[in-house]
């Protein structure tokens, strides 16, 4: 039987016993983590020196690529390290860090996707309203309300879960720190005010999702009713990345926290964990650039002063 007082180190898992696949797991991680680097760097570069991105549409995106790489950065080093390594520990500090980082920055970017919904919602059904509801100092505070509620619950969730008594040993079955799997390792019952902590948290992102659908409900409406086909066609081109980017985050994260016990695995557990924690911050900035012409050209136009200056 061991206590939180006397640990001081975690046992994060381990993907595989094989030094081989050990090696190949972390140059899959180093690639991935290299790919999101570059793709929301530039992105972040682009909408920075390109003044014609100086819109709230892309500060948003800024905010969000800012969001995915800490993201990503928080949860990849530590496993390609180990990999590297063949280790497994992770320090009680480092723990603690990981798990208000991790969910500091997802918080966030769920109530910045919220946010982003609103602003495609006036862009296409307030048109006239658009300099008017999101001037420069809206979009200041609405950023600034997302990463500080972002802050704010993991503060509340870092502090009540390491709080919480542990008697289970101090091996987790996932490759970071995850709140559910240190809960595992909590004494009976104990973990049972974190687990109302969880509900709650749930209902302000089931709230967040339904003004999300609602938004588009109405965004979806209002195109139907442009005359033109390339109007409607342009509105759509607009708003289908962010829908793209929601439904990948949405999608993880509920299957992640919703799947049925009778096929839950520790296999199926670190698939999920890989899909919500790594995919998201690695696909969105493809997901915004593939059909954003203003994008691809100002991303175009910094590789040749990068390439010929």
């Amino acid at each position: 039987m061991s206590n939180s007082s006397s640990i001081t180190q975690f046992l994060l898992l381990a993907f595989t016993d094989t030094r081989e696949l050990q090696l190949l797991n972390f140059w899959l991680f180093l690639a991935i983590y290299l790919a999101a680097l570059l793709g929301n760097g530039l992105i972040i570069t682009a909408i920075a020196c390109d003044h014609r991105l100086h819109t709230p549409m892309y500060f948003f995106l800024l905010n969000l690529s800012l969001l995915d790489l800490g993201s990503i950065s928080t949860t990849i080093p530590k496993a390609m390290a180990n990999s590297l390594w063949d280790t497994r520990d992770i320090s009680y500090t480092g723990c603690i860090a990981q798990v208000f980082l991790f969910v500091f920055l997802m918080s966030a970017e769920f109530y910045l996707l919220t946010v982003m919904a609103y602003d495609r919602y006036v862009a296409i059904c307030k048109p006239l309203h658009y300099g008017t509801l999101l001037g420069s100092r809206a979009c200041v505070h609405m950023a600034a309300a997302a990463w500080c509620s972002g802050f704010l619950h993991a503060l509340l969730h870092t502090v009540n879960t390491f709080s919480l008594p542990l008697c289970q040993g101090n091996a987790l079955d996932q490759f970071f720190c995850e709140i559910p799997q240190i809960l595992k390792l909590s004494c009976s019952n104990s973990y049972l005010r974190e687990a109302g902590l969880l509900v709650v948290g749930a209902f302000v992102g089931f709230g967040c999702f339904v003004f999300i659908v609602v938004s588009y409900v109405e965004i979806f409406r209002a195109v139907l009713r442009i005359p033109s086909q390339q109007g409607r066609h342009k509105a759509f081109s607009t708003c289908l990345p962010h829908l793209a980017v929601v439904s990948l985050f949405v999608s993880t994260g509920m299957f992640s926290n919703l799947k049925p016990p009778s096929i839950s695995s520790l296999s199926l557990d670190v698939v999920v964990a890989v899909l919500y924690s790594v995919l998201p911050p690695a696909v969105n900035p493809l997901i915004y650039s593939i059909k954003n012409k203003e994008l691809k050209d100002a991303l175009w136009k910094l590789a040749q002063e990068m390439l010929f200056h």
